[in-house]
């Protein structure tokens, strides 16, 4: 089993970095394995909606290298946590346009799989830019992994966030809950208890 935890900071080494690697310790005591993966300060192109990755077989059609690379490698993840630093009470852009583009391309190698958001603030924000991430989640059926409290950090440095005694606390508990659930998952495929099928191809197209 394996997650794939995703850093939306712009900062490789940060406030958001640090919570991830205290999840990451976690699963990683549980039995789970796990690959943290950095954005980068780079340029991020939005998607356009422009349909290109349903011909293109679920790849993005702007190769900037970031996208393609997390849906190949959603393909093989078991759950996913999504990290945040929160900017004016919300994700950072960059991690929306990636997601935007992931989802909207590779929606299929993310459903049925668990994943968790995780938001870092020095103060406030972070339960708006939770429930922005948890948004993906819900849209491609896969099921939202809790905590003991929400699923943040505080603090303005690396540092800081280490003496959020309570948030760390709570990354801890939110790794040992995905572990279960992947567990779960896994110990019910043994059993044969398969996806559900979901209904398609109903639209409704006068709501404005």
């Amino acid at each position: 089993m394996k997650v794939l935890l995703l850093n939306g900071s712009a900062k490789s080494n940060g406030c958001t970095y640090t919570a991830l690697t205290e999840v990451a310790k976690s699963l990683q005591q549980n039995g789970v394995e796990t690959e943290i993966v950095h954005i980068g300060g780079g340029p991020v192109r939005d998607c356009i909606g422009c349909g290109r990755c349903a011909s293109l077989g679920g790849v993005c059609t702007f190769d900037d290298d970031i996208v393609n690379e997390i849906i190949e490698k959603a393909k093989e993840a078991d759950g996913f946590i999504f990290g945040t630093p929160v900017y004016y009470a919300h994700p950072s852009g960059r991690i929306l346009s990636v997601l935007d583009r992931a989802f909207y391309a590779g929606k299929k190698y993310f459903a049925h799989k668990p994943g968790a958001a995780v938001a870092s603030a020095r103060r406030a924000g972070t339960t708006a830019s939770i429930d922005v991430l948890n948004k993906y989640f819900t849209i491609a059926q896969m099921p939202v992994v809790s905590s003991s409290y929400w699923n943040m950090v505080h603090g303005n440095t690396p540092d800081e966030v280490k003496q959020d005694l309570e948030g760390l606390q709570i990354m801890h508990n939110l790794g040992k809950n995905m572990a279960w659930l992947l567990k779960c998952i896994e110990a019910g495929k043994e059993k044969g208890i398969d996806r559900p099928v979901m209904e398609t191809g109903s639209k409704t197209n006068f709501i404005r």
